[in-house]
């Protein structure tokens, strides 16, 4: 099925840190910010991580739980969420479910060898699971910013 703007997301569920079930049910009520990132403990994955952090309070002040989302298992996510202090938590996506889902593995290069990989991408949820914004493609700087404008615009 095709993820598509301004549509109900089908039901989904992962695994995430601090011994959470994440579901698209569990969520409701809540703006969603899910963002998909390529790998733990990475520069630009850092980076971006830091991002949402350090903008956290501002993404709780407009009722939006932001969750990061890669291949990894939950032993590196709970080293990463610690080593970095963010707030909120990581969902492993080790089956690729929720990134088949959201169509963001993508055909890479890396010194000439090509593989498959996550696509930087990031999702805003309303509080009714219906996906209201995408960004695909991500570069890291101003980036969450931007995320937090459409948060804030959508709380009102």
């Amino acid at each position: 099925m095709t993820i598509m703007i301004d549509a109900p997301l089908p039901s989904f569920s992962a695994k995430a840190t601090g011994g959470r079930d994440i579901s698209l049910a569990n969520l409701k009520g809540r703006q969603v910010v899910l963002y998909f990132y390529p790998k733990d403990s990475t520069p630009g994955c850092t980076t971006q991580g830091q991002g949402f952090r350090d903008l956290y309070p501002q993404f709780q002040a407009a009722n939006t739980e932001v969750l990061g989302v890669s291949r990894d298992g939950l032993k590196s996510h709970e080293n990463f969420k610690a080593k970095q202090n963010f707030p909120f938590d990581l969902v492993s996506d080790k089956d690729e479910s929720l990134c088949t889902l959201f169509e963001v593995i993508k055909p890479k290069k890396l010194y000439g060898k090509e593989y498959l990989g996550i696509e930087r991408s990031t999702f805003l949820i309303d509080k009714e699971g219906i996906l209201r914004k995408e960004w695909r493609g991500v570069k890291v700087p101003g980036h969450v910013e931007d995320v937090l404008a459409a948060a804030q615009a959508l709380s009102q």
